[in-house]
């Protein structure tokens, strides 16, 4: 019988693939900046959790950046926003129609980034809709790797960490779930695929 009964999901370069490197070069590019400063890192944490809005974020890049227009702020935003393999799809609502386990997302984001992506890719209704719970931390207002997050998401669902698999490209993130007594898999984009979960950590089912 396997160990594990719910399996908490990352968004980004899990299901849809990010290019974190080239939205870094972009955006410094674009700032004509060699590295982010503290007041852009704290908003973008900010805006992440939820506590400012879209218009003040934008707001924001407008007042630091005057020779942008928006189109040019929310463009280097989305940079970071590539495909989708529509195999990942298949593979998810394979699982959802097992029933074997409780589908939970988990990911740190933001609602323009949400907004391009249910703007461009054609199934995101329908990937939303193989979770038992679809958490946003724009909406939720938490953000990995607090451990607050990770509590959340256990009381809402009554989830004995144990019996979680929580799956996340990000080192931070996976140390903190563990610490917390879920197992993990710190997927590595590049040579990893989530469809092959069963395989890489059948140690666990």
């Amino acid at each position: 019988m396997s160990k594990i009964k719910s399996i908490i999901f990352d968004f980004g370069d899990v299901f849809i693939n990010l290019d974190k490197d080239g939205a870094m070069t972009n955006a410094l590019q674009l700032f004509q900046m060699e590295y982010f400063e503290d007041d852009i890192l704290l908003t973008n944490i900010a805006y992440e959790t939820g506590q400012i809005t879209t218009i003040e974020f934008i707001d924001f890049y407008n007042n630091k950046f005057k020779n942008l227009d928006e189109k040019k702020i929310v463009e280097a935003w989305n940079y970071i926003l590539r495909d989708f393999p529509e195999y990942r799809l298949k593979f998810l609502k394979d699982l959802k129609e097992k029933k074997d386990f409780s589908l939970i997302l988990l990911s740190n984001t933001n609602e323009l980034h949400i907004e391009s992506v249910k703007n461009n890719v054609p199934f995101y209704e329908e990937f939303k809709a193989c979770f038992n719970g679809f958490y946003l931390s724009h909406e939720i207002k938490k953000r990995k790797p607090n451990k607050d997050i990770f509590e959340f998401v256990l009381n809402e669902h009554n989830l004995i960490p144990k019996e979680c698999l929580f799956i996340d490209d990000t080192y931070e993130n996976t140390k903190s779930a563990s610490q917390m007594g879920l197992h993990v898999w710190n997927i590595d984009e590049r040579t990893e695929d989530v469809i092959h979960l069963f395989d890489i950590k059948k140690d666990l089912f």
